[in-house]
């Protein structure tokens, strides 16, 4: 059974929500997009590409997933009605490792799927949409188990949680400009010289490729891009996740699945 949601209503009762959440929802964002900002300057110490680069990456990558994790279960918290602290942007790490496998798991399926075509790729992302919250809400189900029960959740709400996305697009597109201006500066410097010399490789080309942009820095340019994200979204991300856990919270409902915690094996679903 499915039903429609009123998208409106959702984010009046989390403007609501959040303007009455005990640990401000824009400090808890700052904090979280300011750590997940240094995660990513910390991937410049490691130079080229060489083997402890790559394990700064990989590292980095991993801590970015918890952290997220920790972010949802603070606006989880703030939907309860309780308090959440600073504290709770880390509660992911008491089980990181089934966060960050289900994180690779999804990825994996999303990928085989999107090799068929962009739309059952697609399709995938939103079927898997609510895997994250069941891990969650219920460490007992498991990776498989999390993402059985988001298949069934997702079922007939797919379309209406892919318009919830677009809603926020304009959003997401304004806290993105400054890099997506910085990447188009440097593609097509790039574009330029391969065309001149298509023979170079990439490495070749990169050394040609001026690190100032519209006569701004390189350094300057990546705190601009960091600061102008961070800025922006305040005033939205929190929201934006709140409105997402209601459309969870109606799924479940509906679906009937979730609504308990189920009683699975260490891998999920027997």
């Amino acid at each position: 059974m499915t039903e429609h949601i009123d998208r409106g209503a959702c984010k009046a009762r989390a403007r609501e929500l959040l303007d009455a959440a005990q640990v401000s929802p824009r400090k808890m964002v700052a904090l979280w997009l300011g750590l997940k900002a240094l995660l990513s300057l910390l991937e410049s110490i490691g130079g080229g590409i060489n083997p402890f680069y790559m394990f700064l990456v990989v590292l980095t990558a991993m801590l970015s997933i918890v952290l997220d994790a920790g972010f949802v279960l603070y606006c989880m918290a703030v939907r309860r009605g309780e308090r959440a602290e600073y504290l709770t942007l880390f509660d992911g790490f008491a089980f990181a490792g089934e966060v960050i496998l289900l994180t690779l798991v999804k990825a994996v399926l999303i990928g085989l799927w999107s090799m068929l075509f962009l739309i059952p790729g697609i399709v995938a992302f939103y079927r898997y949409r609510f895997a994250l919250y069941n891990l969650l809400e219920n460490p007992d189900l498991g990776v498989t188990g999390a993402i059985a029960m988001s298949k069934r959740q997702t079922q007939g709400f797919k379309w209406q949680i892919f318009t919830l996305d677009m809603s926020y697009l304009g959003w997401a597109l304004l806290a993105a400009l400054p890099d997506l201006l910085y990447r188009q500066n440097v593609q097509i410097q790039v574009y330029g010289i391969v065309g001149a010399a298509d023979y170079w490789n990439l490495q070749d080309v990169m050394k040609y490729v001026s690190p100032d942009v519209f006569g701004v820095p390189w350094m300057a340019w990546q705190a601009l891009i960091i600061v102008w994200e961070l800025a922006v979204s305040i005033y939205y991300r929190a929201n934006y996740q709140c409105v997402e856990l209601d459309y969870f919270d109606t799924a479940k409902r509906c679906s009937g699945e979730g609504e308990t915690p189920q009683e699975s094996g260490p891998y999920g679903e027997a």
